[in-house]
């Protein structure tokens, strides 16, 4: 199938006087997975809500696998999966009678006891949801927004609440769904999620996209590495083009005083201190 999964172009939001969303305009691929980052007030969410149909817009154009999320067609909603910051599920329910209604809401769904597995999910299939815990809360959250086998995916926020090995398997599950050739929007708080999921990231601040790309290619002539040892007790950093040559005189010259260079480090900026920077309120 041709075309873009989402078109972004001009797009506005105001609430009265205030401007959430500001002429934003990008656009995500079909079968890869990207991330929209930002700090909270930055539009985010208000751009996320419009994609998904649940707000009208102020101005611009979007298209979402070729239709306008506005008009809240059937034929688009069938398609796509939707991951909330928060949500609920009738507490009485099982997990898989859960899963079981919610397939029955589309037109190809994917098997509930496959589904219930992908999450991992398994051996809680008839656990009521009041007796999940937040994590594995979030992770019906995300087996609901499977189950119908949809072609595009908004997870926003789906590992919050998860210990450290569920957040990792929801990775692994994220990463599945990407081989499979589902279309992934991720919204999350979690640099490192980000830096190892998303294929392309945009951030935005004050309304705006302030950049936009692969994460370890964001602002290219922030691509330089940084070496830092510890020598003597005291730690020192350096920032070179040339980290080969840069090393090979730090240690030749460390050998021929007879010192070592503890904890030496190479490294480029993560994801993460470009986050920062990029969205860092401007000193008072």
């Amino acid at each position: 199938m041709s075309g873009s999964a989402i078109e972004v172009s001009g797009l506005r939001k105001s609430y009265g006087a205030n401007e959430a969303v500001r002429g934003i305009a990008f656009t995500v691929e079909r079968g890869e997975v990207f991330g929209l980052l930002g700090p909270n007030g930055a539009g985010k969410t208000t751009t996320v809500e419009i994609l998904e149909g649940y707000r009208r817009r102020s101005g611009g154009d979007v298209r979402v696998l070729g239709h306008d999320p506005e008009r809240r067609e059937r034929s688009l909603r069938e398609r796509v999966g939707i991951v909330l910051q928060s949500s609920g599920m009738y507490p009485r329910a099982t997990v898989r009678e859960a899963l079981e209604h919610f397939a029955k809401l589309y037109p190809r769904p994917r098997d509930p006891r496959e589904t219930i597995a992908l999450v991992g999910l398994d051996g809680k299939e008839d656990a009521r949801v009041r007796e999940l815990s937040g994590g594995q809360l979030r992770r019906l959250d995300l087996a609901l927004a499977l189950v119908g086998d949809p072609e595009l995916i908004f997870l926003d926020e789906p590992t919050t609440g998860f210990d450290p090995a569920a957040r990792r398997a929801a990775w692994e599950t994220i990463r599945a769904l990407r081989e499979l050739g589902k279309t992934i929007l991720l919204t999350t708080h979690y640099l490192d999620e980000a830096q190892s999921l998303a294929d392309r990231v945009a951030i935005l601040k004050d309304g705006l996209i302030v950049a936009e790309g692969a994460p370890t290619e964001l602002v290219p002539e922030r691509s330089r590495y940084s070496v830092s040892y510890v020598l003597r007790g005291e730690r020192f950093e350096h920032v070179t083009d040339d980290p080969t040559t840069l090393l090979n005189e730090l240690t030749t010259g460390a050998l021929a005083r007879g010192e070592r260079l503890e904890d030496l480090r190479v490294g480029r900026p993560s994801l993460e201190e470009i986050y920062l920077e990029l969205t860092a309120e401007e000193a008072q």
